[in-house]
């Protein structure tokens, strides 16, 4: 993702080169309107930059239980924002889900 958008995409038809950006969804506004908290929205300001987070980060990051981390984690990934990545729990991060 180059400035924060996805990558864009190429499609050869026949005879024209189609180039398509896309925007992704996950503006301020929209995350907003999905009810996130103040710790969430700065989680994914976070991972524009930063690309994953752990848990243990999460909770570094805001001064929080490791509970709490993982309740406002485990949020993020019900709404199909945030996709876990890794084996274990110990080895588990989380990215941007492909929006």
């Amino acid at each position: 993702m180059a400035g924060g958008l996805p990558e864009p995409e190429f499609e050869i038809t026949g005879t024209s080169l189609v180039l398509t950006f896309r925007k992704s969804k996950l503006t301020k506004g929209y995350l907003v309107g999905l009810g996130l908290n103040e710790r969430q929205m700065k989680a994914m300001e976070y991972l524009t930059k930063h690309k994953k987070i752990t848990s243990g980060k999460y909770a570094e990051l805001f001064s929080i239980t490791d509970r709490t981390a993982r309740n406002d984690l485990k949020q993020l990934l019900e709404m199909e924002i945030l996709k876990k990545m890794g084996t274990s729990d110990k080895t588990s991060y989380y990215v941007l889900a492909e929006i």
